[in-house]
């Protein structure tokens, strides 16, 4: 009987000298820190993103990028059309995530008609446009930023840019860089 309480004594003082019990995620677990995208600057043009067709990735020294040498523009043309550009990322449980990203605006417009909007698709949350940006926006570079929140399951994200032109009303280019999707 001595025994046991010896050995259910040097127990306890091992989980007191080491903190205790560990209820939290184990350490194989991916962590909830980190830049997860494979190409937020678009600097492997297109790689890691679905482009529709007009999507366009460069570097101009007249226009130039964020960071980098790379953006993705919706080339203003002053037609009527849509384009979109987007990236489904996983987000562990337990994680939030935060998507960031430049964009910018080259105009003829006089009045508002061409407009990027940005959504955020989350797995069990109706999608919405978080976003929506005309003209208005300047040549200068602006950081936009949205987050998912953190749940206890797994689930995905997909955040889409999405330029709608018409015609007649003068062309603008909408300008995205460094589009990061970060985890806390």
């Amino acid at each position: 009987m001595k025994a046991f309480a010896t050995t259910a004594s040097a127990a306890a003082l091992l989980l007191l000298i080491t903190g205790g019990a560990s209820y939290g995620r184990p350490a194989a677990d991916t962590p909830c820190t980190g830049q997860i995208h494979p190409n937020p600057g678009f600097e492997r043009g297109t790689n890691g993103w679905t482009a529709g067709p007009r999507i366009v990735v460069f570097g101009d020294a007249t226009r130039p990028a964020h960071t980098g040498r790379a953006y993705a523009t919706f080339a203003g043309l002053d037609v009527s059309r849509s384009d979109l550009l987007r990236s489904t990322v996983t987000v562990p449980a337990g994680c939030n995530l935060t998507v960031s990203f430049w964009v910018r605006t080259i105009t003829t417009e006089t009045i508002r008609g061409d407009y990027l909007n940005v959504g955020m698709a989350v797995t069990g949350i109706p999608p919405k446009t978080r976003f929506s940006l005309a003209f208005d926006g300047g040549s200068q570079w602006r950081q936009y930023s949205m987050s998912t929140g953190t749940a206890t399951t797994e689930r995905t994200a997909t955040v889409s840019f999405l330029a709608s032109e018409t015609a007649g009303n003068g062309a603008t280019a909408f300008d995205v860089d460094d589009a990061t999707f970060a985890l806390s």
